[in-house]
């Protein structure tokens, strides 16, 4: 007969071993599954001016304030193994160096986090066991119930942005970015899953099986404009001719 100790040891070993073999199947699973994320990225503004970018700075240099149009439709990247998408802008542009072999200069300007329905609404089993009374309130003129919306929820992964904001200001290396050439902007993505490994960005006319690669998401070539005198923050936009609007960026969904 086997001792109690030994019977726990055997039952623990099973129940690793088929914990890890689902857990190869779920993320094997993934590339079953289609995906054909698309995205439209347009260049709103730039603008280059000189100080410190960062509080920390510990001198002045150039840096680049980007303001950009994006829309993009990632829900092909959600399935029953994602737990959040992460999306990122990223700005382009070649290195100042004669050497050919050097890689370009990258800077990310922009990113959010979206989180999959199961991270945002995780279950909590506390709340199949008991159901919160609400007192009850007479209905007065003062105390009347809020008319619900019957709008569907916004669909996961979708992103629409206008004339956004960088959440970060970019610099080159040598501290100077005023009339630099040949930049461009691109959209980039990393899905974190529950279990499994990180999947990255896969670049247009790229396939993986099932996987395709990104529709668009790249703007057009652009130069960096001279150097201002003005900071970012007076900057603004001229939505028509005569008439200036100042920047503003819609919520991400």
């Amino acid at each position: 007969m086997h001792s109690t100790l030994v019977r726990i040891q055997n039952v623990f070993g099973f129940f690793t071993t088929v914990a890890f073999c689902t857990a190869i199947l779920v993320a094997l699973s993934v590339t079953l599954t289609p995906q054909d994320p698309s995205a439209k990225l347009e260049l709103r503004n730039v603008q280059v001016v000189k100080g410190r970018p960062h509080y920390y700075s510990s001198k002045k240099e150039e840096y680049a304030h980007i303001k950009f149009d994006l829309d993009a439709d990632f829900s092909s990247l959600f399935n029953w193994n994602t737990k959040q998408l992460f999306v990122y802008i990223l700005a382009t542009w070649p290195s100042d160096t004669a050497q050919t072999s050097t890689p370009p200069s990258q800077a990310i300007i922009w990113d959010t986090i979206i989180n999959s329905h199961s991270q945002t609404h995780p279950l909590n089993p506390l709340q199949l066991l008991r159901a919160p009374k609400k007192p009850y309130k007479k209905p007065n003129k003062h105390n009347r119930p809020a008319a619900t919306s019957t709008a569907d929820d916004p669909q996961l992964g979708v992103i629409h942005l206008k004339n956004s904001k960088p959440k970060y200001q970019i610099s080159n290396i040598n501290g100077k970015l005023s009339s630099q050439g040949n930049v461009t902007l691109e959209v980039g993505w990393n899905v974190q899953p529950w279990v499994g490994a990180l999947t990255w960005t896969l670049s247009e006319g790229k396939t993986f099986g099932r996987w395709r690669g990104i529709k668009g998401g790249k703007s057009k070539v652009f130069k960096m404009p001279a150097l201002k005198g003005k900071s970012a923050s007076q900057e603004t936009v001229i939505a028509s001719p005569g008439k200036p609007k100042a920047a503003e960026a819609s919520a991400v969904v």
